[in-house]
């Protein structure tokens, strides 16, 4: 549409190009699945059918996006990491929030008739919705995902006890939360374990610390990794070609990086993101350069 007089239109876009140097994190949530649930006969409190097709929907958008570094999830929603040098869609908030949510939502109801397959999709269907947020510094995005977790454990300790005094306990919906108001952490593993012999600590680890989702690399010392030495800046080049050699490399090295991230294999976990163990034992999360891709055993 070069030089048409209806061009001038494009003049009314307005830029959304996000901070640079700043992690960003597109944060998807099921629109209405607290209908869809019902309608659906999911289990209370969790029915792992529905997390793991959530997995499986997020571990497409990872596999079609080489650029993210890690998601995280917990019941309809999924937090998806973009390192602080992405410069995927040129950092624009509209490409990035809608490709993911597009790809999310495409995934999860193409998916749907392998997990659920006695329960057929209706309109309407899933849907799902998503926002950006950034964060200046690693710490920023350890403690986001270290709340998301934390946000985990406690509203699954308040569902199962809420769902067990209903179900094994015989009260309505308005009394158990009334028994529940005012009650601390300690106080409902109690009636869990009195009352029903439940061992909340023997739950299912996907339901009390949700789902992790990253590329499966051997953890390396990258100050050992060849393809993390900066140019050298000792070559007679003069200082202008120094800097387009530097670009052309940085380039050429990103699309490697790129490619070598889309072979790794995207693995599923319910652990621990709080402690730093976490991240030391996987230093490529915060580095953003691919790991060592493991042997096939």
């Amino acid at each position: 549409m070069a030089n048409s007089k209806y061009e001038y239109v494009r003049n009314f876009e307005h830029g959304d190009t996000l901070l640079p140097n700043t992690w960003i994190v597109v944060r998807i949530d099921g629109r209405g699945f607290h209908k869809l649930s019902s309608k659906y006969g999911f289990e209370k409190p969790n029915d792992r059918r529905a997390l793991d097709l959530m997995n499986a929907a997020a571990t497409a958008v990872m596999t079609d996006l080489p650029d993210l570094v890690i998601a995280y999830g917990v019941s309809d929603e999924f937090s998806f990491v973009f390192h602080k040098s992405c410069t995927l869609f040129e950092r624009r908030e509209s490409k990035l929030v809608s490709t993911i949510v597009s790809t999310f939502t495409a995934s999860y109801v193409h998916l749907w008739p392998s997990v659920f397959p006695e329960r057929p999709l209706s309109a309407p269907l899933p849907s799902f919705d998503g926002r950006a947020v950034l964060f200046p510094c690693d710490q920023n995005l350890k403690d986001y995902l270290s709340w998301r977790q934390v946000d985990c454990h406690i509203n699954n300790l308040y569902n199962t006890t809420f769902w067990a005094l209903i179900q094994l306990g015989g009260l309505d919906t308005k009394d158990a939360d009334k028994e529940l108001t005012g009650t601390y952490s300690s106080d409902k593993n109690e009636i869990l374990f009195s009352r029903f012999g439940i061992n909340y600590n023997k739950e299912p680890e996907i339901c009390k610390k949700g789902s992790v989702v990253f590329r499966d690399y051997e953890p390396v010392e990258l100050s050992s990794d060849p393809q993390t030495q900066s140019v050298d800046t000792s070559s007679s080049f003069p200082p202008d070609e120094k800097e387009a050699e530097a670009e052309a490399l940085s380039k050429t090295q990103e699309e490697k990086d790129r490619k070598r991230r889309a072979k790794a294999r995207i693995t599923v976990h319910h652990i621990d993101v709080i402690k730093d163990e976490f991240w030391q034992r996987r230093p490529w999360l915060l580095s953003g350069r691919p790991g060592k891709i493991p042997k096939e055993p």
